[in-house]
């Protein structure tokens, strides 16, 4: 069952979620905040983080604490700050979409205010129709394309693996990592725009939703430090955002959801409410097994990034800025620490690799013993002896062939006496056979001549076939309104070959050879 990690890291504290794949389902086994100390650094939360997520007990988190090795999970995804990356809409036509990457880098070219060469970008093909999509033309297509330079997405990745001796397999993209959640949670798929607003201690990040595909997405550079005298200045930041989604072509949200650490600042949904007027309330939670965090339900909001970060993981889906020279590559070391799960698999192919020819081997010998079972019954019906070999029943009737009185190959059949009686017939005569019945040696034919005379010429040429004895005109009969003869003939059929000759009797050969000492005298 793998283990995927999600890390949260945020300018005052990181956050980490733990899901585990599970047949058919995903758990939700643990989530953890830790602080950044004072004087500390976000390496030291991360991993003080991670050792709590994974183990499952907390930890020394006073600044300066030696943290043990931290355990590994089987892949582990973060993000990066949504203000250290560009993000764009773009309409391009769906003809470039064979070659998306070469026309997205001439397009961003001129868009980004930094070199291209030193950034990575990754993007996403949104899958809206023409009649929701204000602005886009027939033959278009819509994409959300984020843009960050090297340097940056490195760092965030150095972060994690000075933290955890491990490297990231995803690198999300600020609120848009948020996305994940959509399939997790069935209120975002409403088919009304939705907001998600991310509120940290000294950002927030907005992410606009329509019909359940993330579209827009904006990083606004105040948080919950200073309320509630920056709150008027947090909401005018956050209305900002709906107007640049809406100045895109997009319907204005018909609900906002908090999460992060400030959704559970006192008054944030009532004050946000009244100051958007529209409703604000938590994010639900996401549809997977909760019963291993069944304390902290009330506060997974909190810990949404997280957990969409991890749940990314099993479904692949979002942007993910490891790309080009920053593409993730799994090393020995992976490969090393799998190795006893490897093991175990290669056993249990070989455990069924022995059992399945053990079943066809046992199933082979079962067929077997049925089918000599089978030949003994009935060279014991048919020849009187039982044979559990096709040896020793090709030798018994071998033996049976020789021992018996006639040939059952006979040296003449139907087929000869229609060959002989079509040439018994002169082509002077007009001749019909109506039947023509071979029965052990015996032929009846029924046939029609011009007279009776030439019905007899026919018996006359037949019986001198030497195989033809015995070739009688039984019966003739004049036919009705002809001149023509019906004729019944009788023949019996036997080649002298098929002859046995006559058994001696006792004595005669000692007779024989004494008449022939003798002289015949």
């Amino acid at each position: 069952m793998p283990t995927w990690l999600g890390i949260d890291i945020g300018s005052t504290s990181v956050k980490a979620a733990l899901v585990r794949s599970q047949y058919r389902k995903l758990a939700l086994m643990r989530v953890v905040n830790v602080d950044v100390p004072p004087g500390g650094t976000v390496v030291e939360a991360a991993r003080l983080a991670a050792l709590q997520v994974l183990e499952g007990q907390p930890h020394d988190t006073s600044y300066g604490a030696r943290a043990p090795k931290s355990p590994t999970a089987d892949a582990i995804a973060t993000s990066i700050d949504g203000s250290r990356v560009a993000i764009h809409r773009l309409l391009l036509p769906e003809t470039a979409q064979k070659q998306l990457a070469e026309v997205l880098a001439y397009e961003l070219g001129s868009q980004v205010p930094f070199d291209l060469e030193t950034a990575v970008f990754d993007y996403r093909i949104l899958d809206r129709t023409a009649e929701r999509d204000a602005g886009r033309e027939a033959g278009q297509l819509a994409l959300v394309v984020a843009v960050a330079r090297i340097d940056d997405v490195r760092a965030r990745i150095d972060v994690v693996r000075e933290a955890l001796a491990q490297e990231p397999e995803r690198v999300a993209v600020g609120a848009l990592s948020l996305g994940t959640l959509v399939r997790f949670v069935p209120a975002l798929t409403e088919t009304d725009t939705i907001a998600i607003v991310d509120l940290g201690a000294k950002a927030s990040e907005v992410l606009v939703l329509e019909r359940g595909e993330a579209v827009f997405a904006r990083t606004v550079s105040i948080g919950t430090d200073g309320l509630p005298a920056t709150a008027p200045r947090l909401a005018r930041d956050i209305r900002t955002s709906f107007a640049g989604h809406r100045s895109q072509g997009g319907a204005a949200p018909t609900r906002v959801y908090l999460c992060g650490g400030g959704a559970f600042v006192s008054g944030a949904e009532g004050f946000l409410s009244g100051e958007l007027e529209i409703p604000v309330q938590l994010l639900p939670d996401p549809v997977i097994d909760l019963m291993a965090v069944a304390g902290n339900v009330h506060e997974l909001p909190r810990y949404a990034k997280a957990i969409s970060l991890a749940l990314s993981l099993g479904s692949r889906e979002g942007l993910n800025l490891r790309r080009g020279p920053l593409a993730f590559e799994r090393g020995f070391a992976w490969v090393r620490e799998r190795i006893p799960v490897l093991a175990g698999l290669a056993a249990v192919l070989l455990v069924s690799f022995v059992f399945s020819g053990w079943s066809r081997i046992y199933e082979a010998h079962r067929e077997r013993d049925a089918l000599t079972g089978a030949l003994a019954t009935v060279t014991k019906e048919v020849l009187g002896t039982e044979a559990t070999s096709a040896q020793e029943a090709q030798d018994l009737l071998s033996k049976e062939a020789a021992l018996s009185d006639e040939d059952p190959m006979p040296h003449a059949d139907g087929f000869d006496v229609m060959t002989r009686l079509s040439e018994a017939v002169p082509t002077s005569i007009t001749h019909d056979i109506e039947e023509l019945d071979l029965q052990k040696g015996h032929v009846v034919v029924r046939g029609i001549a011009g007279s009776i005379p030439e019905s007899q010429a026919i018996a006359s040429a037949l019986a001198e076939y030497p195989c033809v004895s015995d070739a009688k005109i039984k019966s003739t009969t004049q036919m009705v309104g002809s001149e023509r003869q019906k004729y019944l003939m009788e023949v019996d059929l036997k080649c002298p070959e098929d002859v046995k000759p006559a058994a001696k009797k006792k004595g005669e050969s000692s007779t024989n050879a004494a008449a022939s000492a003798s002289g015949g005298k």
